[in-house]
């Protein structure tokens, strides 16, 4: 079987640049931070909703703080459209109350002594009967945060960020605070939310289905560094590097890459199983997969999928309507359906196969 060759494998720069001009309806970051064991060096635009992804102390909340005006970096420029909030070289620092931002806190932050319209008020008192009846919570306006439920925390969060008559969302963990069940409803509401303001939303999260469920943009960082910033398809189909790859739920496998005649390259995985890739590599490699890519049956059943895994079945996870296979070094997302009806158990020899062009290459 021949398969249309796909680039090389190149390096990726560590930092993104943005374009030079600037249109109206966009909020510019380009700045260095530095903090206790590494330096936040970033550059991006937000315009719609751009979400960044990465593990606990990736640099995430210092990025909406420099943004805020809650911290100062060292150099850099931050502007809203032609309206400057901080540059180093002409020695602007806006202070937060000057910034027009809505800043909605990971927990929330709710005054405990003051009811909703109190808290709402406390961003501004104009439009506070406006909030209160745009997000649903007129009436709850009398009652205590300890009163509400945890979308309900977040509504009046929101209400209050919004009387601030911001330019620009941020949101920290918007969604960390929640239950997994009232997640799935509470992330649909913010959503309509989010895309109904208009506003540029630049949101941070550890947790990548949030962001994909959320934002335009999906932006990957790792200690200060943005991995790759682009859109939730890209960055499956094209992860910038083996993190990247991970990040986004793929399986990450090791090997030893050599490119054969026929536009395929052959990889020896370091837990001793051959598969093949339509990516061009040469040498130490990674290999990413995604899980909803593989295919998994009691025997290999000839068809157009190249790179074939037996093994015994380690672990089979539920989640929603999905099963989770654990097949050798590989796990494959699969139908309820499909493992009642292969009889799939835990101990249980197994298949686990998938295309050559689904297999990325990755450094």
């Amino acid at each position: 079987m021949r398969v249309a060759p796909r680039p090389c494998l190149r390096p990726v720069p560590g930092r993104l640049v943005v374009a030079p001009t600037e249109p109206m309806g966009k909020l510019w970051a380009s700045f260095v931070l530095p903090l206790r064991s590494f330096q936040l060096d970033v550059s991006l635009e937000v315009e719609g909703i751009v979400a960044l992804v990465g593990p606990s102390g990736a640099g995430k909340t210092s990025l909406l703080r420099a943004v805020s005006g809650l911290v100062r970096p060292a150099s850099g420029r931050i502007a809203l459209d032609r309206e400057e909030w901080f540059n180093s070289e002409r020695g602007v620092f806006r202070k937060p109350d000057e910034r027009r931002v809505g800043l909605l806190f990971q927990e929330y932050a709710l005054f405990p002594h003051m009811n909703v319209r109190g808290n709402v008020g406390y961003g501004g008192r104009a439009r506070v009967d406006e909030l209160l009846e745009r997000f649903r919570i007129s009436h709850l306006a009398e009652a205590r945060p300890t009163e509400l439920s945890g979308g309900e925390r977040q509504r009046v969060a929101l209400a209050r960020a919004f009387a601030r008559d911001p330019g620009v969302l941020l949101l920290d963990e918007p969604l960390s605070a929640l239950d997994a069940h009232t997640k799935i409803a509470v992330r649909g509401e913010l959503q309509e939310l989010l895309r109904e303001s208009g506003l540029p939303t630049l949101l941070v999260t550890h947790d990548y289905e949030d962001a994909v469920s959320l934002a335009d943009r999906v932006g990957v960082i790792v200690e200060g560094t943005l991995r790759q910033l682009a859109s939730p398809q890209e960055l499956v189909a094209r992860p910038a590097d083996a993190f990247v790859a991970s990040f986004t739920g793929a399986n990450l496998l090791h090997g030893t890459a050599h490119r054969r005649t026929d536009a395929l390259t052959v990889i020896r995985l370091d837990s001793g199983e051959t598969v093949y890739s339509a990516d061009c590599g040469e040498g130490p490699v990674g290999v990413a997969v995604y899980p909803w890519e593989i295919s998994v049956g009691r025997d290999h059943q000839p068809d157009s999928a190249l790179n074939v895994i037996a093994g015994e079945i380690r672990s089979l996870v539920h989640v929603g309507n999905r099963v989770r296979v654990k097949i050798g070094p590989v796990t494959a997302e699969v139908t309820e359906a499909s493992v009642a009806r292969l009889g799939l158990a835990v101990g249980d020899r197994a298949t686990a196969s998938f295309k050559a062009t689904g297999t990325r290459l990755v450094r």
